[in-house]
């Protein structure tokens, strides 16, 4: 199964951290915290907009991007997790 998202849509997948602390202690899955960094591995046609044309978005597939904690809806797809957010949801490309 595949996800092709819809409007300003962008399905981003979690880059995860060390599991490592700087000091060598391991760090539990339990004591981590969520990623806010991510590769875009889909995006959608673009935002509508009022006079019924459509924006391009500003992410392509590929980018490394910066969101927040609590952003988008996470869902699974074989077996993976993605988080599926609006453009708008995005605070930066990382260059």
């Amino acid at each position: 199964m595949s996800l092709r998202p819809l409007h300003d849509r962008v399905v981003v997948k979690r880059i995860e951290e060390e599991a490592l602390s700087a000091g060598g202690i391991v760090i539990p899955d339990n004591a981590k915290e969520k990623a806010n960094k991510g590769t875009v591995i889909a995006v959608g046609n673009g935002k509508a907009l009022d006079n019924g044309d459509v924006r391009a978005l500003a992410v392509k597939e590929g980018d490394v991007v910066l969101f927040g904690q609590y952003a988008g809806q996470e869902v699974k797809v074989d077996g993976d997790k993605v988080l599926v957010l609006k453009e708008e949801e995005i605070f930066a490309i990382v260059e």
